[in-house]
């Protein structure tokens, strides 16, 4: 049976004493909950936040790292840091990151079978462009993305990989795809792993839904078939926001 997992998203949000503050909020009411509870904070708060969650169910995540254990790379982060902070989960190929500091596919890659090899658990996010939606490629283009993600990635390594679906267009618009076409791309992916792999490791593999994921629409996602936790952004800023999400 596949564990859901809520993944908080806080992007370049939040000092130190803020994470603090929201994990001291949040402990006593993700204590009973059945789902796997992730915060993926940014870099500067990672120590405190794998400090304040320790002897709790709540995981922490970094969103982002290069794929390299050390180097002369101005402004990066190593997963051998990360591993030393007592990070468990990391971001990888995150909408933004394809966007807007144009990462490609092949760095994506590596940086996947990088945090494997680390000891990481990568969320792997693909997903399409507004345009790309309407011009009826969104399975070209999130197949294309899966494929070059999992490259080289062994059926050993693959239930450490979360999939997380974040369509682009519904990423902090507002927007977000309707459950039951975010359940029907959710599927093709997982028929994708099975082409990869085999129908066993497409059945454990977890595949979240990123985009405008809120309280109020939570629990409608969660219903469906295949979709196995969510990747959130602005509602899981908020302590009472993120208890409602992991308590869907």
């Amino acid at each position: 049976m596949r564990i859901p997992i809520i993944a908080g998203n806080w992007k370049m949000f939040k000092t130190v004493d803020e994470t603090v503050q929201f994990i001291e909020a949040i402990k006593e009411g993700v204590a009973s909950t059945d789902v796997e509870v992730v915060i993926c904070a940014p870099y500067t708060a990672l120590d405190a936040a794998v400090k304040a969650a320790k002897g709790t169910t709540i995981q922490i995540g970094a969103q982002n790292m290069y794929p390299e254990d050390s180097g002369a790379f101005t402004g990066e982060i190593s997963p051998m840091m990360l591993k030393d902070l007592g990070v468990s989960y990391v971001i990888v190929g995150h909408s933004e990151r394809r966007q807007i500091f144009k990462e490609s596919d092949s760095l994506i890659n590596k940086k996947v079978l990088k945090a494997l090899t680390t000891g990481l658990k990568p969320i792997l996010c693909v997903g399409e462009t507004l345009e790309e939606r309407e011009s009826g490629t969104t399975k070209d283009v999130v197949k294309v993305q899966t494929v070059a993600g999992l490259k080289d990635v062994g059926k050993d390594q693959l239930t450490q990989v979360v999939i997380a679906y974040e369509p682009v267009w519904a990423i902090g618009t507002g927007k977000t795809a309707s459950s039951a076409d975010a359940n029907e791309v959710i599927a093709y992916i997982r028929e994708l792993v099975s082409e990869l792999y085999d129908d066993e490791i497409s059945e454990e593999i977890r595949i979240q839904y990123g985009g405008s994921v809120k309280p109020d629409n939570v629990e409608e996602i969660m219903a469906e078939s295949d979709i196995d936790g969510a990747l959130v952004g602005g509602a899981s800023l908020k302590p009472e926001s993120y208890l409602e999400l992991v308590n869907f």
